[in-house]
């Protein structure tokens, strides 16, 4: 049955191309649009448009729907066209008539993007939270190998002095702001929708402050009409903010397999990080990171798909919205995975604290003798000519890591400011916010 049946004969084959896919996304919204409901439900009574048995009969029954819903293998069945005829039709069984009032003053349209707001608010705050340990992780490491000095490259030509202290900060800082990115996606997701209905809001008396209040949304989206114009928008924001994630992810793990190469020698894997051949029996693949790679590169493609889904659409609601969920969900699911294998990849790595020990990267310390020319007052074009002179001699003095003393080099990482920085972005990053979060708050709530 679907809630606008008015009594025709809707083809099965159109039923099914429009709704089967979509039950399974929908599932897995279930707990926020059940609290939706909860927090809508709450809005009525106490705008006169219910009465509180009703209201009490509703959460009865809307509690006992999320319990369903944390199931595992909760599933939309076939019988009901999407999450929201399920909660409504179930609740006829459990709510008896009061069910039939909860859809009052509200669309499945401002229901549906109220849906996606609580989800994508609350998914990255999980992913804030996981790529802050990531970015822990790397600092870890960085002072860890602070003095394991390394060679820099330009043009894939071993160019300066690093280190792998430099080089793992250098991740921690690039993930800091993929999370800038994803505090600025996350406030958009930060703003209610519910009341707005099919876009031009309705003429009952509801109080829109109050859901957004009891859902813990920072504002709301003000005007009716912009609801549906801002379809894509937060979605836009948010698969960027996970490219920029995915972009961290995919380059560290290329520089993991070029450095592992034989001829860079720079880290090698613990054998559980490895595949191996079915012919050659010396291999040792980094199987792992390329996959890494191409499924983090796969996610910087998702930005643009949901740009070429949403531009030049006409005003008002578009079936083409339904769509976004199948790439906001999987967009998710698919950082949220990277950046924990990411995690537990990073722990099997081992260094190389030799590498500078072999003649053939002497070249790159031939900068730091024209510094020391410098130093003793000699012009930087003279000094650089002179010591351009004794390139590939192997007689430049190698340098160490007391020689380096500004912010940001390998003397003087800057690996405290990082993790400052990292702070006060997470603070940006609202908790409380889950399922579980607001179910307690509003059944815990007395009117």
């Amino acid at each position: 049955m679907h809630l606008w049946d008015k009594g025709g004969k809707t083809r099965a084959s159109l039923i099914s191309f429009t709704c089967s896919d979509d039950r399974a996304y929908d599932a897995r919204m279930a707990p926020y649009d059940i609290v939706g409901s909860m927090a809508h439900a709450t809005m009525l009574m106490k705008c006169g448009l219910i009465s509180a048995g009703e209201r009490d009969q509703l959460l009865a029954g809307l509690s006992a729907l999320f319990a369903d819903a944390g199931e595992a293998g909760f599933e939309v069945g076939p019988d009901y066209e999407d999450i929201h005829s399920y909660v409504e039709l179930r609740l006829r069984d459990l709510a008896g008539v009061a069910a039939g009032k909860l859809h009052t003053g509200r669309s499945r349209n401002d229901q549906v993007l109220t849906d996606i707001h609580l989800y994508a608010r609350d998914q990255s705050f999980m992913l804030a939270g996981e790529l802050n340990k990531l970015a822990a992780t790397m600092l870890d490491l960085s002072e860890k190998h602070e003095t394991a000095l390394m060679p820099g490259f330009t043009h894939l030509q071993a160019a300066m002095v690093s280190s792998f202290g430099l080089w793992f900060a250098s991740y921690a800082e690039s993930i800091c702001d993929d999370l800038v990115a994803l505090s600025g996606a996350a406030s958009f997701a930060d703003a209610s929708p519910l009341g707005t209905a099919a876009g031009y809001g309705t003429s009952l008396p509801i109080d829109r402050e109050l859901t957004a209040s009891l859902l813990n949304f920072g504002r709301l989206v003000v005007t009716s009409p912009y609801a549906q114009m801002s379809r894509g928008r937060m979605e836009r924001q948010m698969t960027s903010a996970i490219a920029s994630a995915a972009n961290t992810m995919a380059t560290f793990a290329s520089d993991i397999i070029l450095f592992m190469s034989p001829g860079y020698g720079f880290v090698t894997l613990s054998d559980d990080l490895t595949t191996g051949s079915s012919i050659m029996p010396q291999k040792r693949n980094p199987d792992l990171f390329e996959l890494l790679r191409a499924r983090s590169n796969r996610l910087q493609a998702i930005p643009g798909e949901v740009a070429m889904m949403t531009t030049g659409l006409p005003p008002g609601y578009n079936r083409d919205y339904q769509e976004l969920k199948a790439i906001l969900f999987d967009a998710f699911e698919g950082i949220m995975e990277l950046v924990t294998v990411m995690q537990d990849a990073v722990a099997g790595l081992k260094i190389n604290v030799d590498i500078l020990k072999d003649p053939k990267y002497n070249d790159i310390f031939s900068a730091e003798e024209a510094n020391d020319l410098v130093r003793r007052g000699v012009p930087f074009r003279e000094a650089y000519r002179k010591v351009a002179e004794k390139a590939g001699s192997g007689l430049y003095r190698v340098s160490v890591t007391t020689d380096y003393s500004h912010t940001g080099s390998i003397g003087n990482v800057g690996r405290d400011i990082i993790r400052e920085r990292l702070q006060a972005v997470m603070r940006g990053f609202k908790s409380g916010c889950s399922a579980q979060d607001l179910f307690d708050k509003i059944t815990g709530m007395r009117f």
